[in-house]
């Protein structure tokens, strides 16, 4: 049973971590808010089935009255991916911030408590809009209130643009929801503008309504979002004013992207627009705002010089902090590892799943610490996003950006244990080929795992064995119907879904194939 303040009484600052649930404890919610309030802070990352409000017990001889709630959301992946969120962004309600950490319980049970008529409500209304979503859609979905044929592209504006928004700014808020794909940005009607392409429309979804309304700064650049009429971005130019993050290929241009006709006559403009500046397209020249190189402010004494994302003057402004450790810095450091589990292949295979590691090192003197060097700042950015806050072996892993820009070699006769790899040669790298289908792949750790390149002569009962030697228990398994290279397999849990990847992602089944293992967003 829960008492109140059960969870307040033990928590402390510097108390370690509880080990991730599905059930979250907020705390110094201010005493007005509602029920569909406190909901709404999880329903960009899954399904909320349970909510409990208390009153904080110890007020510290203040007059605020303070409520604490339990969260509980559909999975443990949904409430990990949610902490990882809020940790660097703490989240406010009523102007006032909630602090957020996992619960000691694994579920809520709430049905013999009094008082829980109006958060049963505010649930049902919840599923309700959801469920009749759902129907509307045609398909079984614990994903969110997505209509049919939404489309993945959100239509940005940036309103009150006080200072300059790039595209990395834009890419590091956005990723916070999904894999983005591709980004556009253009200047029109006098108002800096992006087009953005999410993996998955769903993604686009949730974005929109956490982040629609919200200021990337304290009190400017204001973000308005809608659903775009395209389905899909065609880019020509990766640079400063557009990317397509699954073509590293391309060039750099003339620093603009070129429209397609079909891109053309969504801006309402008949005809190819081969410049964003071309009159016929509505755009009016970028004036005020070069968006990457920053604000030049008049040279008077005390003000501001110019002022780009990365400057001093902007830092600890960010309304919405996804930039945190150096901007483009690819270099993340892993900590709480498990020093006699962990090795330098392991993380190479884990954090490849979101990216091209190019080299690990484990500390020599700490091994419980290593550095994962990624091919750029997106990968690193993604895959701290995805893995941080994820157990390993028995550990809940952190990941952070380093304070390195890279990872250096140990020197000849150097004693390095093998703790130092280079895989910038590997042939294990998932994403080198430029547009392949593994960037519209990308998804969080989950206890089902996609699995391909199954030669014919391996049974169901052969691929069962290969994970339950891996010590894993499977719950679940089929084959694709068209398809039987490929397969679905659901183990016990996230952490052992994690430990198999690492494990059997490229081992060989004969006949010339090595198992390719990946997250998968379906249940079985």
């Amino acid at each position: 049973p829960i008492t109140n303040g059960n969870d307040s009484k033990k928590f402390k600052r510097d108390r370690p971590p509880c080990s991730p649930s599905r059930v979250l404890h907020l705390r110094k919610i201010p005493c007005d808010v509602t029920e569909a309030e406190i909901i709404s802070l999880g329903l960009p990352f899954g399904r909320v089935t349970n909510l409990l409000m208390l009153k904080e017990k110890s007020f510290h001889f203040t007059f605020l009255c303070l409520l604490q709630a339990f969260l509980e959301m559909a999975s443990e992946e949904a409430a990990v991916t949610m902490v990882n969120y809020y940790t660097p962004i703490t989240p406010h309600l009523r102007s006032q911030p909630v602090y957020i950490q996992y619960s000691n319980h694994r579920e809520l049970k709430t049905d013999n408590l009094p008082n829980q008529a109006r958060a049963q409500a505010a649930l049902q209304a919840v599923s309700a809009v959801q469920s009749g979503s759902l129907a509307l859609s045609g398909g079984p979905s614990n994903e969110g209130t997505v209509l049919p044929g939404q489309s993945p592209v959100l239509r940005i504006i940036i309103e009150n643009l006080f200072y300059p928004v790039t595209l990395e700014v834009l890419h590091q808020i956005f990723s916070k929801f999904g894999t983005v794909l591709k980004i556009i940005t253009f200047t029109k009607n006098n108002q800096f503008q992006a087009l953005l392409q999410y993996a998955d429309p769903v993604n686009a979804h949730y974005a929109k309504m956490a982040l629609d309304g919200q200021n990337i700064y304290n009190a400017c650049c204001t973000l308005r979002i809608d659903f775009s009429k395209l389905t899909s971005l065609n880019v020509k130019y990766n640079n400063d004013k557009s990317r397509d993050f699954t073509r590293l290929d391309l060039p750099t241009g003339d620093g603009q992207p070129s429209l397609e006709p079909p891109m053309a006559a969504a801006f309402g403009a008949p005809g190819i627009i081969s410049s964003p500046y071309a009159g016929a397209a509505g755009f009016a020249p970028a004036i005020g705002f070069p968006q990457a190189t920053g604000l030049s402010v008049p040279a008077v004494p005390g003000a501001l010089g110019p002022l780009t994302i990365t400057s001093s003057a902007v830092t600890g402004r960010m309304a919405i902090p996804g930039a945190s450790g150096i901007p483009g810095n690819s270099v993340l450091l892993v900590t709480n590892l498990n020093p006699d589990l962990i090795t330098p292949h392991g993380l190479f295979i884990l954090f490849g799943v979101y990216g091209d590691v190019h080299r690990v090192k484990i500390m020599f003197n700490k091994k419980e610490n290593a550095l994962v060097q990624m091919a750029d700042a997106n990968q690193a950015q993604l895959a701290m996003n995805h893995l941080s806050g994820q157990r390993l072996y028995g550990k809940v892993l952190r990941a952070t950006l380093s304070k390195h820009q890279a990872v250096q070699l140990p020197r000849e006769g150097q004693e390095d244990q093998g703790l130092t790899k280079d895989f910038s040669n590997s042939p294990l790298h998932r994403f080198k080929k430029p547009g392949s289908k593994n960037f519209q792949n990308i998804f969080p750790p989950s206890a089902t795992l996609h699995l391909s390149n199954i030669p014919p002569s391996v049974t169901v009962d052969g691929l069962k064995n290969l994970f339950i030697e891996a010590g894993c228990s499977v719950k679940a398994f089929k084959f694709f119907q068209k398809d039987r290279k490929m397969a679905l397999i659901q183990l016990g849990s996230v952490e052992e879904a994690i430990q198999a990847l690492i494990e059997l992602h490229n081992h060989d089944l004969g006949e010339n194939h090595h198992l390719r293992v990946s997250f998968s967003k379906s249940t079985i």
